[in-house]
């Protein structure tokens, strides 16, 4: 099996390449590309000719446009490479008889309710980031191409900047922090999505029906201002110092942001546990080891 890997610098792409690399030859491309291979997803065309040349039965696409606030300015942008390129590696992929494996967001839900989302609910995308991801699902899904799209949430990873990292920073240096209170969700772990990915891709290659758009999260569910007190109090449990004594729940009314965030972020994973035979850890277990590594 060859497998064409996208976005392979960023939080999930990293993992993938560790996660990917048992099932076959892996080709790796950052957004700079390499040996004339293209992965800038800003420019579709260049994608489907390095589709071309490398001939996988496999592409992954762990790239996005996920400047959330900033794609509110750069709407023309964000639609290119959320929507337009996935759906130029969705007709590569019809043209291959390859499989398109894709990311996509809680973000195309409007975040009403307090029901974990199921897939077949009905979008309702806040932002321009959101229905910039959900014309990239349809685009997949309106070519007809054997594909696993796969909606998560709270991205974190061990490498690079997150958000434990930075409340650990902020509890360092103030008394006192204020964290959102009413957006609930689950912190989902690079390390997990791509585990989790490589498990579909060979199930997908082995029954063809698996085909489709699933909810990718780690189990439980918790509130930002939840999620910082996890990590304040793990940390402080293996020994770290901080300054900080008071951490207070705030709405989201309180901190406004260019792009509206959804407040129910609970995503109902039932339907990929029972299609690839998984059972999905608790948040917390992801959250402490990559505290463990970390600290």
């Amino acid at each position: 099996m060859k497998i064409l890997l996208l976005g392979k610098d960023g939080q999930v792409g990293w993992e993938l390449q560790r996660a990917l690399a048992p099932l076959g030859e892996l080709v790796a491309l950052g957004r700079q590309g390499r040996d004339g291979l293209s992965g800038d997803l800003s420019d579709p065309a260049a994608l489907r000719t390095t589709v071309d040349a490398v001939a996988p039965d496999v592409i992954v696409n762990a790239a996005a446009h996920t400047a959330v606030d900033k794609a509110e300015s750069e709407a023309e942008l964000a639609q290119r490479i959320n929507a337009d390129a996935p759906g130029v590696l969705a007709q590569a992929a019809v043209s291959r008889g390859a499989v398109l494996v894709h990311y996509s967001t809680d973000y195309v839900f409007d975040g009403s309710g307090s029901t974990p989302w199921q897939e077949d609910d009905a979008t309702g995308p806040l932002s321009v980031y959101g229905r910039s991801k959900l014309d990239g699902e349809e685009a997949i899904r309106a070519s007809g191409c054997r594909h696993l799209i796969f909606r998560t949430s709270w991205v974190y990873a061990a490498r690079g900047g997150n958000f434990a990292r930075t409340m650990l920073r902020l509890a360092a240096e103030r008394e006192r922090l204020t964290v959102i209170a009413d957006q609930i969700g689950a912190p989902t772990g690079a390390e997990l999505i791509a585990d989790v990915s490589a498990h579909a891709v060979r199930s997908l290659r082995a029954r063809p029906e698996l085909s489709g758009t699933y909810h990718l999260a780690a189990a439980g569910e918790t509130s930002w201002h939840g999620y910082a007190e996890f990590v304040i109090e793990a940390a402080r449990a293996r020994g770290v110092a901080l300054k900080v004594g008071e951490i207070a729940p705030i709405p989201t009314t309180d901190y406004p942001t260019p792009a509206a965030r959804p407040l129910n972020s609970r995503l109902d994973t039932t339907r990929l546990s029972a299609a690839f035979g998984l059972s999905l850890p608790p948040w917390q277990d992801g959250v402490a080891r990559m505290l463990d590594e970390t600290l």
